[in-house]
């Protein structure tokens, strides 16, 4: 029976050319990963040799030959005319009599006596999933297969999706024979995800290759959803360091719509398995799978990882009867482990305009052109070299002509889903996940896609301009102080950590506040007597989260944690906030409790606003979420930086703050950093520097403060100049003071990211530490390295 069908638990990797890389996976993990804590649903395999001798039937074989070796796959009508027909041959086509009687006897061992018994039938191609190819997508699954007929008539359908449109075209395009294709058929036991949970999980980031992360995404019912985009499902981003130490891990949250789910089909006589039903509003509003559920996937995501030894692609399955969380699925990761780190493309927009859409990116490239909006596989042929393909979900079986694109919009979909996988191995921008790209955008408008600005991907009126930057890492040469970067964007922490750097000089909080949180920190202190109006606005924010307050530390803490965790062991300096009064009331409910200031620069701010009886709530959440960063999840190179602290009482006041809130200097090896940033700081440096443990030095609001200009004001925009010799005796006194003192001196103003000169300036004064802004770490490095030189 093994020449036709071989049961899981006797496969291994050494298997592939026998049931394909799937099949031999599963076999594999069942076979050495059961007793390490990996869970896998029993079942077996059909051969390849079963596949061959299947095609042997009829003369079947030298038709497809022949249709195939005939065919322009670059003709989309006649792919897709040629695929329908060798599909149907073998539909048509009976199986072997030996194939037969292994399928029925080994598919009653598995049913054990269990008629009602469920399985997913898959495909497993022999040459699919190698480290060189990536197959996602391209064969059929099929869910819910009760009875001997129905499984017979669910392989039959696997053989014939290897000539799937895609799949044809695939091939032709990566080299790859059809002839020496095979395709294997796995019946599995099927997880009653229907009643629970499931998704996919990589054990990378998938946008930048960052390893230290595994990133889970998560939607109710069957998986197919998650994988074909139909769905946008939650996602979550663990820390494997921060897991094995046995700490809270989980990095990131983002709260999915997951409008509809895939359930086993009410009507036994429906002619189909499975049926998509919507979702309640009061289930959409809360995450699918909890955080130790996100924790014990990525537990096994690492395993499986270690014992294949290179990144993972993985699906996985939560039984809603047991409660348990199964594998069903693991291949090789095959886009981003294959990228060079050596090479860093940087793409930036050179212009802004309208933004029309937002959603969620796709790599990290821009691209532009004309709208198409594609509602139809029939359509496919209107996408001409250079348009913005745009569609309500991009279906693998449109990859044939998904590379004529120059960027890809979708209204449904996640960063998993097989459209989003396909794009990157294309190398095409997309954004996924918009709801409504489809409404707003006009077929032949002329868009720019950035998926440059972070998670969030926006389409911009109009063909704005922008430019790659690419620079080989290779041979950095040595400068002797230590370049940090400023870094606000928790979205980017991942991409930008592969750069060169020594850690991180600036983090601010006020960017996670504005991006992550959106609320005033008051209005969710006070939820309960919010005003109507605002306290349901507020309501659709903390989707979730367990309480406002929590939503709040929460998010504060995510944002940290994925800057502290990209970057460790690397020292990332958090700023504490610094909004001005506008900018706090900008935030939902801000104007209800925010003064009507004249000149918010130079008024409730800093060190003023966290000492102050008004404020001092507030700053007790972010100490809150600081220590449990610092002391919960262990992630103690993040060091305190206090903002704009106008006088060395107000410095004594906010340090005693600190302590009082957990955060005292020295425990736990914590470092408080001044922002220096008033003349008065540099002045009075050395009787500052008896409260912390060193300067930053904040040269614009420190320019704009001796210089005594509004740097915000276009008219007198020219004065503004930190190279000024009045700002430079400054930035001298501070350093020297810093030095004096043994104690730490970095700058993170925009001084040097704009100007080089100055930052050369700085490494002839002694400074430790430069932090730039991320754009301009490689011009500024080869620069310095080139002055030091000369």
């Amino acid at each position: 029976m093994e020449d036709y069908i071989i049961w899981f638990d006797h496969l291994g990797m050494s298997d592939v050319d026998r049931v394909g890389g799937k099949n031999a996976s599963l076999g594999e993990m069942i076979s050495n990963l059961a007793n390490a804590g990996v869970t896998v649903p029993g079942g077996f395999a059909t051969t390849a040799y079963a596949y061959r001798e299947f095609l042997a039937t009829d003369g079947l074989k030298d038709k497809i030959d022949s249709a195939l070796d005939a065919l322009d796959v670059d003709d989309v009508n006649e792919l897709a005319r040629v695929g329908a027909q060798i599909r149907q041959w073998v539909i048509d086509t009976d199986f072997p009599e030996p194939l037969e009687q292994a399928l029925k006897e080994s598919y009653a061992m598995l049913q054990a006596g269990n008629e009602n018994m469920a399985v997913a039938v898959r495909s497993s191609a022999t040459a699919e999933d190698l480290p060189d190819a990536s197959f996602a997508g391209q064969q059929e699954t099929f869910l819910n297969v009760v009875g001997l007929e129905q499984v017979r008539t669910s392989v039959k359908e696997v053989f014939a999706s290897l000539f799937n449109d895609r799949a044809i075209s695939y091939r032709v395009h990566h080299g790859f024979d059809h002839k020496l294709v095979a395709l294997s058929a796995g019946i599995q036991k099927m997880v009653r995800s229907e009643t629970a949970a499931s998704g996919v999980m990589f054990t990378l980031d998938t946008e930048s290759g960052f390893r230290d992360v595994v990133f889970v995404t998560a939607s109710y019912g069957l998986g197919e959803t998650v994988v074909q985009g139909a769905v946008n499902p939650d996602e979550f981003y663990v820390h494997k360091p921060t897991l094995q130490a046995g700490r809270p891990s989980v990095l990131r949250r983002n709260l999915g719509s997951k409008a509809i789910k895939m359930v086993y089909h009410t009507d036994p006589n429906a002619g189909e398995f499975v049926e998509t039903v919507k979702v309640e509003q009061e289930d959409r509003n809360r995450f699918s799978i909890n955080d130790a559920e996100v924790e014990e996937l990525a537990k096994q995501a690492m395993i499986i990882e270690q014992h294949y030894q290179r990144p993972m692609d993985i699906e996985w399955a939560k039984d809603g009867d047991d409660g348990k969380i199964y594998i069903v699925q693991a291949r090789p990761e095959t886009v981003k482990s294959r990228a060079s780190a050596n090479v860093m493309e940087r793409y930036l927009l050179k212009e802004t305009g309208k933004v029309l859409v937002e959603g969620r990116s796709i790599g990290h490239k821009i691209g532009s052109g004309p709208v198409k909006i594609i509602t139809s596989i029939n359509e496919m042929d209107r996408v001409q070299p250079g348009d913005v393909l745009v569609t309500d979900m991009t279906d693998p079986d449109w990859e044939p002509v998904m590379k004529r694109a120059s960027a890809i919009v979708t209204d449904r979909g996640g960063r998993t889903c097989h459209a989003a996988i396909i794009a990157r191995e294309l190398g095409i921008p997309a954004v996924v996940g918009c709801g409504d790209a489809t409404e707003i955008l006009k077929d032949g408008q002329d868009v720019t896609v950035s998926c440059a600005e972070g998670d969030t991907g926006m389409i911009y009126e109009g063909a704005l301009d922008f430019e790659l930057r690419e620079n080989t890492v290779d041979s950095m040469p040595n400068i002797p102080f230590k370049i940090m970067m400023n870094v606000g964007n928790p979205d980017r922490a991942f991409d930008f950590q592969a750069l060169p750097n020594e850690g991180v000089g600036l983090a601010r909080l006020e960017f996670i506040i504005n991006r992550m949180i959106g609320v005033h920190p008051k209005a969710l202190l006070n939820f309960d007597s919010l005003p109507r109006d605002v306290k349901q606005t507020v309501e659709k924010r903390i989707s979730g989260y367990s309480s406002p307050v929590d939503f709040y530390v929460d998010k504060l803490v995510e944002g940290i944690s994925t800057l502290a965790a990209a970057f460790a062991p690397k020292k990332v300096i958090v700023r504490l906030s610094d909004f001005k009064s506008n900018e706090y009331a900008n935030l939902i409910g801000g104007t209800l409790y925010e003064p009507d200031e004249e000149n918010p620069m130079l008024g409730f701010r800093g060190a003023s606003r966290y000492i102050s009886d008004t404020f001092r709530d507030c700053f007790e959440l972010e100490c809150r979420a600081l220590k449990k960063v610092r002391d919960e999840m262990g992630l103690t190179n993040v060091e305190v930086m206090v903002p704009f602290v106008r006088t060395v009482g107000e410095a004594e006041q906010v340090v005693n703050l600190l302590a009082e809130n957990g955060l005292k200097r020295g425990d736990n090896g914590l470092r408080v950093i001044m922002m220096c940033e008033l003349p008065a700081n540099a002045l009075l440096a050395d009787q500052f520097l008896e409260h912390f443990d060193g300067f930053s030095i904040g040269s614009n609001d420190l320019t704009q403060l001796t210089l005594g200009l509004d740097r915000d004001s276009g008219i007198i925009a020219h004065l503004f100049d930190e190279r000024n010799d009045a700002v430079k005796a400054l930035l001298s006194n501070a350093i020297q003071a810093c030095k004096k003192a043994g104690k730490y001196i970095g700058i993170c103003g925009q001084g040097p990211s704009d100007h080089p000169d100055l930052a050369k300036w700085l490494m002839d004064q002694g400074i430790d530490t430069v932090s730039l802004n991320p754009d301009s770490v490689l011009d500024t490095w080869f620069f310095l390295a080139d002055e030091k030189i000369d």
